[in-house]
């Protein structure tokens, strides 16, 4: 089965209009082209990808699977594109890094600041996923280097343990538990807690699951969705969210922000960066070579990259 590159341009580009003749105005094409295409496009799939009304295009449950991997190619397109580009480049080059927890605040914000002062004339980039994505992006040298928790696969090349962060609940200033200083996992066991797919919701789940034992029901629900959103439900609808504190650098009316507590203190995740021995992008050596400035890997000899 063959797809041609620019149909998955076009479909994103219907999804964010909700509008075929909107989407063909943003695109210079005329309206019936792109619907022809679209249809084209899902006779290939073989399930519809867009619910078409007079209200508008909206994508199907199908379509919107289908548009999250398409947008994801394209992402991994456009940067291998640019990384081209700039190859060899004077200006500094280009870093591309893959995260897939909030940066408004904490060590990977500071992390960042402190880059742009050493090597403010570097292009950096910030390719957003899940563990999975992010990891495909490193071997497939879409992806410099790589913030996740430790949690999760092996990973056999390079690695880097850095900082751990405190796991937060975000509640709403009303809710009863937001008069508690200090949160337990037990006290959030009968609550409906909001989790993200694309960050390390499920890692949180696991951490929560181990710490209540076995049999011990989880009212988890899920959303692909990022932190912001969720912190706005969380605002709107008086949900609990789980996250870390990387991202209580957001701020929203009527929320407030808990630590998690264990019998040993707060509630921690650790966080490793990951790279291939091979990359030579020089711009990643040297960013490589600050987190070492701060981070002293003692689980390797002298001279291992």
């Amino acid at each position: 089965m063959s797809f041609d590159f620019r149909d998955f341009r076009w479909a994103v580009v219907v999804a964010r209009h909700r509008s075929l003749r909107r989407a063909a105005e943003a695109l210079g094409i005329r309206q019936s082209t792109l619907s022809r295409r679209l249809r084209d496009l899902e006779d290939r799939v073989g399930t519809p990808l867009f619910e078409r009304s007079n209200g508008g295009t909206r994508p199907t449950v199908a379509g919107g699977e289908f548009l999250h991997t398409a947008q994801r190619l394209i992402d991994e397109v456009n940067a291998s594109l640019l990384r081209l580009k700039n190859h060899g480049r004077s200006e500094g080059g280009i870093l591309t890094i893959g995260v897939y927890a909030s940066l408004s605040t904490g060590p990977f914000h500071a992390l960042l600041a402190e880059h742009y002062r050493r090597f403010s004339l570097v292009n950096l980039h910030i390719f957003d996923g899940g563990r999975d994505d992010l990891i495909s992006g490193l071997k497939g040298d879409i992806i410099d280097i790589a913030f996740l928790t430790a949690a999760g696969p092996s990973w056999e090349d390079c690695s880097l343990p850095l900082w751990s962060e405190r796991v937060v609940l975000a509640i709403p200033e009303q809710h009863p538990l937001a008069s508690q200083k200090i949160i337990r996992w037990t006290d959030i066991e009968h609550e409906r807690v909001l989790l993200s797919s694309y960050g390390p919701g499920p890692e949180l789940e696991r951490l929560m699951k181990s710490e209540l034992g076995e049999g011990r029901a989880i009212r988890a629900v899920w959303h692909n969705s990022s932190l912001d959103r969720l912190l706005s439900l969380v605002s709107v609808r008086k949900h609990l969210l789980l996250m870390l504190e990387g991202g209580t650098g957001l701020r929203y009316e009527g929320v407030a922000y808990r630590e998690i507590h264990e019998s040993a203190g707060p509630a921690r995740v650790d966080f490793l960066a990951y790279w291939r021995r091979s990359n030579s992008n020089p711009a990643a050596r040297s960013f490589i070579a600050m987190l070492r400035e701060h981070y002293r890997d003692f689980s390797v000899g002298p001279g291992v990259d």
